[in-house]
């Protein structure tokens, strides 16, 4: 593949160095943690956002909080970039490909479905990830092809990355060995996870094949796991460990859904939140017809993103303690564009409104995060070039 060819022009000593950082010593910068509140939205590079008419929210959002004006995502597609931001590395995966479920494999009841081929096998232990180059052929590659003209520089990543070893851990992991609490909610994701591809909240992928009509022809994939990362690893699909189990992915509804949580004030102290495909910005086919117009799918997005900040700033828990509200994007939308995308840091505990235009990415938010919850860095997190974002969360 072309990503391994980018990759041959680098230097012995890089490669060896990035290959033997795969966990490493607590990174340093901003003051300790008690809740950050990871909101992921898709597909749209930060020209398309920002001074964008219909984000009116978002982007008074990113006057008002602190702004990265130089913030990347690491590559294509949508499932390697949420990888990178809970585990540091992609961890060999190169599509939005559907986990292979340890108890039940990887199935689906739709007609002539084939998206069970290369179903991912759990992630568990070590392994060697795949390069990040910073630039691809738009003319040839599938992840962002094929379109003409010669490659726009940074089209995939602001860093090349050989190949490195991993661990197959997330901030999950490593938060729950520290007795501190995690969780994926994931709108219109349905009360049952194991097994779960993708669901409009009530069908999903494991509905037998009789819920495929000429009246309803399909689901409309409103969740998607690819959105989920937590998912593809070992230890959450084996469900033997409470803390680390499927029972903390979970819906935005619900006694212990997102709303739920919040209203509450028993938040956990990482929670990880993907709106569904209609209202992350990604767009979702069938069943409504405002996800599938990129104004309308902008609109709804903005509206998505106002609830849920309004909602968590409403919480005791954005009261209490040191607490952080994390606005992202995973990457652009496959355009032969360079891939930089927007990130906003808004804290209760320092002054905001200040951007920065230091150069970061997914990585650099993986160390970030575990600089405040006091972890130890994970893979590419321990990279040199890798910083902590503590201008943008306030430092000490």
């Amino acid at each position: 593949m072309k990503k391994t060819v980018v990759v041959l022009g680098l230097t012995t000593t890089l490669v060896a160095t990035q290959a033997l950082a795969h966990e490493a010593d607590v990174p340093r910068g901003i003051r300790p943690l008690d809740h950050v509140f990871l909101i992921m939205m898709e597909n749209h590079g930060a020209d398309e956002i920002l001074n964008n008419a219909n984000a009116p929210f978002i982007n008074g959002y990113a006057k008002s909080a602190n702004l990265a004006t130089n913030y990347w995502a690491v590559g294509h597609p949508s499932l390697t970039n949420y990888l990178e931001v809970v585990g540091g590395s992609n961890f060999g995966v190169t599509d939005d490909f559907w986990p292979n479920w340890k108890h039940g494999g990887c199935v689906d009841n739709a007609p002539g479905s084939t998206g069970c081929v290369d179903a991912i096998t759990p992630l568990s232990g070590n392994g060697m990830d795949v390069a990040n180059p910073l630039t691809v052929d738009p003319t040839t590659d599938p992840q962002i092809g094929p379109q003409p003209g010669p490659a726009v520089p940074n089209n995939w990543s602001i860093i090349a990355y050989p190949p490195a070893v991993y661990t197959a851990k997330t901030i999950a992991d490593q938060l729950a060995a520290t007795g501190r609490t995690w969780k994926s909610y994931q709108e219109s994701l349905p009360a049952i996870v194991d097994g779960i591809n993708y669901s409009d909240g009530l069908y999903s992928n494991l509905s037998p094949s009789s819920t495929w009509t000429a009246k309803t022809p399909t689901v409309q994939k409103l969740y998607a796991v690819k959105h989920n990362p937590f998912v593809y690893f070992r230890d959450v699909q084996e469900n033997r460990d409470p803390k680390m189990d499927l029972s903390h992915v979970v819906g935005f509804d619900g006694l212990d859904g997102l709303w739920a949580d919040l209203a509450s004030g028993r938040v956990p102290n990482f929670a990880f939140i993907a709106p569904n495909q209609c209202n992350d910005m990604h767009g979702a086919g069938g069943g409504n017809a405002f996800c599938g117009e990129d104004a309308n799918l902008i609109q709804m997005g903005d509206a998505a993103v106002e609830k849920i900040v309004a909602a968590i700033k409403r919480s005791r828990s954005w009261r209490e303690g040191n607490n952080a509200i994390v606005l992202v994007w995973d990457e652009n939308d496959f355009t032969n564009a360079q891939n930089r995308v927007v990130l906003t840091v808004e804290t209760n505990y320092a002054p905001n409104g200040k951007p920065s235009s230091r150069q970061y990415n997914h990585f650099s938010l993986t160390k970030t995060l575990e600089a405040g919850f006091g972890l130890p860095c994970l893979n590419h997190a321990c990279d040199a070039s890798t910083k902590v974002m503590s201008d943008l969360f306030g430092g000490h």
